[in-house]
């Protein structure tokens, strides 16, 4: 009898009595690549935590290797080959890469009686996977000084080592170059030729469509499409995970800026950072910022909200020119202006992931919700945390006892927005805010920045996404270098003078 390497037949989970996963049921092969893609919230991620042991399903049944798979953990999942590559690295930057690659199971000798780490051993080991990996980089190397995508081969490598029968790659491509994503590629091609079977999580589905052999589509916790990706095109995919034709994946503007300046930027500059940025935002106006990676856009958007010094310039919110202060006094001094940030890594900055949902977004305005002395009004607070709940559509069972780390990624950034939107801000510094999010969940996130240009607030939109820059903003300062060497209109926005712009210097009047 001939089984499937890897079998989900019935799947079965719920949080708080809301279903996530209804009778899941489909099958992975030895060296195939299979992509999962939805929406957030559909249930991937689910899914992916029930095959690597973190959660327990509450019916159907895994099968492995035609043996029924019921891992008790995530060591007992690693033990049965199963690795996720986690969209978020987990690797020890403080440690070497060596280190990094057995420190679930150091190779140990014998020393005056004691068992001691055998760095030699360990140090040959990790050289062969490098070699392995074509990865010319010492085993001695510190982690913290690696490249995004070489963190990302040691987790493969750690996982190798392991000896992975099926990897779980999710959103791998996130935070990587294009070089670094193209040698991503081929080494996948490689551990598919070495028969290990692969699971592929992604929301860029051109790269579902050149990487899968299979495609499994899930909405709302059910397979509403699954095949051969010839079966496919990347429209009937769209169409699948939201459940209806996207016809126009950027809302219509209908409102204009005014002329009233909301932020001006005069001469900044931080050495090795930035250098002479000059710019104005209007009321109601989405001034993007495009460069490449190292440009100097995430800098800029951490100045001017306060988290990092500048050394010459000025900046002027409402006519008013801020202070020079501590970094604590300058980010609340921001926030007082109507300032808002929204940082490029929700998970590390942008929220608290072991408290609930309900706090992260009452964090940054608690102080506006004290009745008297330092008593919080806690039936205002519940208003307030519903409706700002429903104006962004953010999903969840339970506001008050859910945790935020376990929403999917789209309504953690929605969390992130509502935590903001609560200050009522009238500035919003938006660093790559739909990153990481699926098709349906970027809408969403569209509409409400062009409802808050509608009410005139003024919004600063910094991304790596040309497309998404031309689809939404009104202006397009581009940056390479720490210096800005474009200011382009609407009317003149192409791909070919933004990429001209983050490739050359030519410093523009603005």
């Amino acid at each position: 009898m001939t089984h499937s390497f890897l079998q989900f037949d019935g799947i079965e989970k719920s949080f708080f009595g809301v279903s996530v996963l209804r009778g899941i049921s489909f099958t992975v092969e030895r060296g195939q690549v299979l992509g999962l893609v939805g929406e957030n919230g559909a249930g991937k991620s689910t899914l992916m935590n029930i095959l690597g042991g973190v959660l327990r399903a509450e019916a159907g049944t895994m099968r492995l290797n035609g043996n029924v798979f019921k891992p008790k953990n995530p060591a007992d999942a690693m033990r049965h080959g199963i690795a996720f590559i986690h969209q978020e690295l987990n690797l020890f930057a403080n440690l070497s890469v060596a280190e990094n690659l057995f420190i679930n199971d150091f190779p140990q000798r014998r020393w005056a009686g004691f068992s001691v780490i055998d760095r030699r051993t360990m140090r040959k080991k990790a050289s062969a996977l490098l070699a392995t990996l074509e990865l010319d980089f010492s085993p001695d190397t510190i982690v913290e000084n690696l490249a995004p995508g070489e963190r990302q081969m040691i987790e493969i490598a750690k996982a190798l080592s392991a000896a992975a029968q099926i990897i779980i790659f999710d959103e791998p491509t996130t935070s990587l170059t294009a070089r670094e994503t193209a040698k991503l590629f081929a080494l996948i091609e490689r551990l598919r030729t070495a028969g290990i079977a692969m699971i592929y999580i992604s929301h860029a589905l051109s790269e579902v469509m050149q990487l899968c052999d299979r495609v499994v589509v899930l909405r709302d916790g059910v397979v509403v499409g699954t095949g051969a990706k010839t079966d496919f095109t990347i429209d009937q995919m769209i169409t699948l995970m939201v459940g209806r034709k996207l016809n126009q994946l950027f809302p219509v503007r209908t409102a204009q800026p005014s002329a009233e300046i909301a932020l001006a930027v005069r001469d900044l500059s931080q050495p090795g950072i930035v250098k002479d940025i000059s710019f104005t935002l209007h009321k109601g106006e989405v001034l993007g910022v495009s460069g490449l990676m190292g440009s100097g856009r995430t800098e800029l958007g951490r100045i001017l909200f306060g988290l990092d010094p500048f050394s010459q310039g000025e900046i002027v919110i409402h006519g008013e020119k801020l202070s020079a202060a501590s970094a604590r006094q300058n980010i609340q001094q921001r926030i007082n202006h109507g300032l808002a940030f929204l940082t490029e890594d929700r998970r590390t900055e942008g929220l608290m992931m072991e408290a609930s949902i309900a706090d992260n977004i009452a964090l940054a305005a608690l102080p506006s919700f004290l009745s008297t002395g330092t008593m919080i009004d806690r039936t205002r607070l519940q208003t307030a945390l519903t409706n700002i709940a429903e104006t962004v559509q953010l999903r969840s069972a339970n506001m008050q006892q859910q945790r935020v780390k376990q929403l999917s990624g789209g309504n953690q950034q929605k969390a992130v927005l509502a935590k903001w939107l609560l200050t009522a801000p009238q500035i919003f510094i938006l660093d790559e805010p739909t990153r990481g999010i699926d098709v349906g969940a970027k809408y969403e996130i569209y509409r409400l920045i062009n409802e808050l240009a509608e009410r005139g607030a003024s919004v600063l939109l910094i991304s790596s996404e040309i497309e998404e820059l031309i689809g939404m903003c009104d202006r397009l300062l581009v940056m390479r270098q720490g210096e800005i060497t474009d200011c382009i209109g609407r009317e003149d926005f192409a791909q070919e003078r933004i990429l001209r712009g983050a490739l050359q210097t030519s410093v523009p009047q603005r």
